[in-house]
């Protein structure tokens, strides 16, 4: 937790975006596993976190625009919590620990809200994500659940998305401890990556230094063999030599500020001449979109700027033909390069998404793409300084994709099928690293994890 003065500043900050009415901010409740005592790892509801700090379930906030006060909801525990959870602090010293001076009990949340609404003050509050959050807004302003969403303030959510995206030196600091810890969870799956070992081993052992060093992933480990599966969550692989292993994986503090970082491993130790070749693409990728990001420049062109690299070394390869440029403006890189380049990354690991994605990557200057691969980009808008963003292009032979397309004789024109067809166990390769946007460039956050081709080799050599 931060100083109380952080959050004060923030919620003041907030106050002066908005003209009336109240920000109403829900914090998240436990989430039961199987039976009600048995919860997952509790996780904070972002918005709340970053205004109000705490990280104990079962709170809520509000800053009154009209008045320039600020009230946290929630009850004090009472003996039989204290039995099984220890003393814990009351309301009153958890809300003097982010600045607040108002608080009440949970029960009366509801006659406030009701109060509010009476008096014909707006009430602002951002779509929720949870349905036990969901059920609880529609409860409280009695606004059926499948409505909510249309009701949410596009205020709010502008104002919310306006200074979350811009990090200061505090969240800075707390997202390369973050990345520091990555590097340890990727430089120890290279030291994994051999013959016999089980994927299942190397997320464990990954998840269990995210558990040791931070607290926890940031999001569900994707590890895997299949690499042509996006985000392929299953583990039950044994490695073998030859295959090429990609590792995505972060962590996240215990405010809640994460990494998110990807590397493609060779199994032994050695990439192939024909994974090297695919590998050295994706890296100059990776390179070139870093060099590229500077305040000012839209991301969706350095997306484009990947995509154009994408495709004149598949070219060079002889499984993409023709104009280089034609070829992305017409989207047939996106066979082999799916997704965006991209998006912003902090409190949340997709940095604002619950909030939607064409509030916080997109604006009046940039609208969404419907071009299959390009619609995916999550981070379109101009780049300024304080955006910390990833940077993740990938090359992936989807088989099932592959057969969609040349059976429709899809963008023929730009793809030699006979010599993609060659590839079609090869799997898939991404390389992604986090990026700060400083007032004159960027740079790369956290100790350096290694990703040139030597780079990697040496370090699944170290685990021999």
């Amino acid at each position: 937790m931060f100083e109380a003065s952080v959050y004060t500043h923030r919620r003041n900050a907030l106050r002066s975006l908005l003209k009336n009415g109240i920000i109403f901010l829900p914090g998240n409740t436990e989430a039961p596993m199987n039976y009600p005592a048995n919860t997952y790892h509790f996780r904070q509801d972002s918005n709340f976190l970053y205004f109000f700090g705490l990280t104990q379930p079962d709170l809520a906030g509000i800053i009154d625009l009209d008045n320039g006060t600020d009230i946290l909801f929630g009850n004090n525990f009472g003996i039989e919590d204290i039995i099984w959870m220890g003393p814990q602090p009351t309301m009153e010293e958890r809300a003097a620990l982010v600045g607040v001076e108002s608080t009440h009990p949970m029960d009366e949340l509801k006659n406030y809200i009701a109060e509010t609404l009476a008096k014909g003050r707006q009430v602002h509050f951002i779509p929720p994500y949870r349905a036990e959050t969901q059920l609880w807004l529609s409860s409280l302003l009695g606004i059926r659940p499948s409505f909510l969403k249309n009701y949410a303030s596009p205020q709010l959510i502008r104002a919310i998305v306006s200074l979350r995206e811009i990090k200061d030196e505090i969240e800075i600091i707390e997202i390369e401890r973050m990345v520091d810890v990555a590097h340890m969870m990727h430089t120890t799956a290279m030291q994994m990556a051999h013959p016999g070992i089980t994927e299942q081993e190397i997320f464990g052992r990954m998840e269990g230094i995210a558990l040791s060093k931070a607290h926890g992933t940031s999001f569900p480990i994707i590890l895997s063999v299949n690499g042509q599966t996006l985000h392929n969550h299953s583990h039950g692989n044994v490695l073998t030599q030859g295959r090429l292993m990609v590792s995505d994986a972060g962590c996240e503090s215990a405010d809640g500020y994460c990494s998110d970082i990807t590397r493609t491993i060779p199994v032994g130790g050695k990439f192939s001449q024909k994974q090297k070749d695919i590998y050295q693409i994706v890296l100059a990728a990776n390179e070139t979109a870093i060099e590229e990001s500077q305040p000012g420049v839209f991301y969706r062109d350095v997306h484009l700027k990947a995509a154009l690299m994408i495709s004149a070394g598949l070219r060079d390869l002889g499984l993409m033909k023709g104009n280089v440029e034609d070829a992305v403006a017409a989207g047939a890189h996106a066979l082999f390069f799916p997704h965006g380049l991209g998006h912003q990354m902090g409190l949340d690991v997709h940095d604002m998404e619950g909030l939607g994605e064409n509030f916080v990557g997109y604006d009046e200057e940039v609208h969404r793409s419907s071009q299959f691969g390009l619609a995916y980009l999550r981070m379109a808008k101009r780049l300024k300084p304080g955006h910390v963003i990833t940077v993740e292009p990938g090359i992936y032979f989807i088989p099932a994709l592959i057969q969609q397309w040349k059976e429709q004789n899809l963008h023929a024109e730009f793809i030699d099928y006979a010599q993609v067809e060659k590839y079609l166990d090869f799997g898939g390769i991404r390389i992604e690293d986090d990026i700060l946007i400083t007032p004159d460039g960027c740079r790369i956050l956290g100790k350096p994890i290694p990703k040139s081709v030597a780079d990697v080799e040496t370090e699944v050599s170290r685990g021999l």
